[in-house]
């Protein structure tokens, strides 16, 4: 049938109408089988540029860092704010830029924020922490933001920077720093890089920490690391976990101890990207070793306890997100030993940096690309 010429441009809107509607559509679950469930794998939002860092607030949305110098807010629906006016000026430098973000203990009551990125001077940089409130009436915004810390000693090298932060039941903040790619620095405890360390709220050292009065930083707990990008604090045990880059070989969860010395660069698990040898080997007498560790390299980045009732089967297991072998590890445990690992997503095929488990129980995940996605764990339908 012929159709009269003034229905053709009708015609058209419809058909393009049509095709935007199924091209809005979001995309079905992709369904994947584990050990213990059936889980389905959801896009919760797109659009973000290399996200690093991942917070829930009180209220389901999410505030999300990119590493290129953004931080967003993220709303319930999945949609995106416009970067946050207010946070800390940085940029990409290797591999740093606008790297974690966690809450105060107390947010419902100070709205502050805490912020690790790369501080950037004269061609130099190192990880840095910015303080800040998020303000919500009219535009979200950040306000009245300040530099509480900052790596005593900056690097030209684009590599290593860490860098989690995560609160301790007692309130304290803990920051992961990587040793800049300058290995030996990591066995100078006056150096901070290649440390973990833990700090109040201003950034100041408690009175209690390991190198308070001795020779050393006061803010560093433990030395000897290479460039931990996870941390967590074990909800039962309350102790420190965190997971940390190995060279070739020798990635390592740790559960740091005040004054000890893991290692690096004079003991690991793995070898030079050459083939060769790292340092004496993989012990020596005042180091210690890793809880676990991966050889080869999974290249692990985030880390999460699981402690919700939407998988009951997952409780009291660890999870962590892993960007060369792109993949999710879960770690099952008895007490601060690892018992079990199982590798799920592998099918997935996305760097994941960041997992965080959300209010709903379902676990969340950072992709760690140019069109990055924050990804939805839950049961299969």
């Amino acid at each position: 049938m012929k159709l009269p010429r003034y229905w053709l441009p009708a015609l058209a809107v419809m058909v393009f109408v049509t095709a935007v509607a199924i091209s809005s559509r979001p995309a079905p679950a992709q369904r994947f089988e584990t050990e213990k469930y059936a889980i389905g794998v959801d896009t919760f939002a797109s659009g973000l540029e290399h996200p690093w860092g991942l917070a829930f607030l009180p209220d389901g949305r999410m505030l999300v860092t990119e590493r290129p110098g953004r931080i967003r807010l993220v709303e319930t629906d999945g949609s995106l704010s416009e970067p946050l006016e207010g946070a800390p000026s940085t940029q990409s430098f290797g591999q740093g830029g606008m790297l974690d973000i966690a809450l105060d203990p107390d947010f419902t009551e100070t709205s502050r924020v805490f912020i690790t990125f790369a501080y950037i001077e004269n061609g130099k940089a190192g990880t840095a922490v910015w303080r800040a409130r998020l303000a919500t009436d009219g535009t979200p915004r950040l306000v009245d933001g300040t530099m509480i810390f900052r790596m005593n000693k900056l690097s030209s090298k684009g590599q290593h920077f860490g860098s989690r932060i995560v609160f301790a039941p007692d309130k304290t903040l803990w920051v992961t720093v990587g040793e800049r790619g300058e290995r030996d620095r990591a066995q100078d405890p006056s150096d901070h890089a290649g440390s973990v360390l833990r700090m109040d709220r201003d950034g100041k050292a408690p009175a209690d920490n390991p190198f308070v009065g001795r020779d050393g930083d006061d803010l560093i707990w433990s030395i000897g690391h290479r460039n931990p990008q996870g941390a967590a604090f074990n909800p039962w045990t309350k102790t420190l976990w965190t997971v940390e880059h190995g060279a070739q070989g020798g990635d390592e969860i740790n559960t740091p101890q005040p004054g000890r010395n893991y290692g690096w660069p004079v003991i690991a698990y793995g070898r030079e990207y050459s083939g060769g040898k790292i340092g004496e080997g993989t012990e020596r007498p005042g180091m210690e070793q890793p809880v676990y560790y991966w050889d080869p390299s999974i290249a692990p980045s985030g880390m999460e306890f699981y402690t919700g009732d939407a998988f009951p089967e997952w409780r009291g297991n660890v999870f962590i997100g892993a960007l060369k072998f792109q993949l999710l590890a879960r770690l099952t445990l008895d007490g601060d030993k690892i018992t079990a690992e199982e590798r799920m997503l592998e099918d997935l095929g996305e760097r994941i940096r960041a997992v965080k488990q959300g209010p709903d129980g379902n676990l969340y995940l950072l992709t760690d690309n140019a069109r990055g996605r924050i990804l939805k764990i839950s049961r299969a339908r």
